[in-house]
């Protein structure tokens, strides 16, 4: 099984384990873009057919709640996953640069499934 692992706050973890969150978002950053999307052999981001860069597939999220060594934890099955670019109010695709290279403000939209396990700590 493949598993990510995700930092999150007490109150989105709270909505996950009762079910009321069914989405985890998070955002494609130069330096989190290896761990959120397909690269090929050049480093560059596989697209789909409408070019949207392309999820690395997971089975998973294993969710933390903060860093604490005794903190409460999940494990969520990961139903499917897309990207999603982010746009202005034109709705024209909003670009950046870092380290001298364009780059595409987006984001991965993960639809989670059941909640396979969980270690909540009493507070």
């Amino acid at each position: 099984m493949k598993v990510l692992n995700l930092i999150i706050k007490q109150v989105y973890f709270d909505q996950i384990i009762a079910g009321t969150k069914t989405q985890e978002f998070r955002e494609v950053k130069p330096t989190t873009v290896k761990k959120y999307i397909e690269l090929d052999e050049n480093g560059f981001e596989v697209e789909d057919e409408y070019h949207n860069a392309i999820p690395i597939k997971y089975d998973a999220i294993q969710f933390y709640v903060g860093y604490n060594k005794d903190r409460d934890s999940a494990l969520v099955e990961v139903k499917d996953a897309y990207t999603e670019m982010f746009v202005d109010e034109n709705d024209e695709v909003i670009t950046y640069q870092y380290d001298g290279q364009d780059w595409i403000a987006e984001q991965v939209v993960y639809n989670l499934g059941k909640v396979l396990e969980k270690n909540i700590h009493s507070k």
